[in-house]
């Protein structure tokens, strides 16, 4: 994937996707996924961002952010990245995980790059968040888009909490 180009000067919302390296299943550790979303959640206080939707699958991760200061989110994503790839190796070496024999001690835990998607508008964004919703019913991991616990899909469908404070944007 070609390094993302953002544009520096304007405000808007990400819809971002970042993978896994070399697509591997990392996230099917339920210890991975809690450990990034509580990154998460100090990516969202340190950068004063708002997230708006989020699906953690077991290669990748989808978010929508939003940021007050244009041109953070290679920043933010670096940053986060770095972190939950050092808390992830511990963990996997703490708990003895059987997918860690599998990886190299050099490999890293994440893709180096990122996709992300400019949205603009309230239609975009409503589009995204069922798409990114949708996700783990169509790689058959649940039937039903709220019984996935590791998505926002609870919090928009039901008002439950998420783990993630979800903010709805004006526009």
């Amino acid at each position: 994937m070609p390094p993302a180009k953002i544009p520096s000067d304007q405000l808007y919302f990400h819809f971002v996707t970042y993978s896994c390296y070399k697509r591997r299943r990392i996230l099917e550790f339920d210890d991975a996924k809690r450990i990034v979303l509580g990154s998460l959640t100090e990516l969202l206080k340190t950068f004063d961002a708002m997230c708006q939707g989020f699906v953690l699958m077991p290669n990748h991760v989808h978010l929508v952010l939003w940021f007050p200061q244009p041109g953070t989110l290679g920043t933010a994503l670096r940053e986060w990245k770095r972190n939950t790839s050092f808390q992830i190796k511990v963990q996997m070496e703490k708990r003895d995980w059987a997918y860690r024999h599998q990886l190299a001690s050099d490999d890293p835990i994440w893709q180096a790059n990122f996709y992300s998607f400019e949205i603009y508008c309230r239609e975009k964004l409503e589009e995204k968040l069922i798409y990114m919703h949708q996700n783990p019913v169509r790689a058959g991991l649940t039937s039903i888009p709220t019984d996935w616990k590791w998505s926002s899909a609870r919090w928009y469908d039901e008002g439950r909490s998420v783990g993630i404070p979800i903010r709805i944007p004006e526009f």
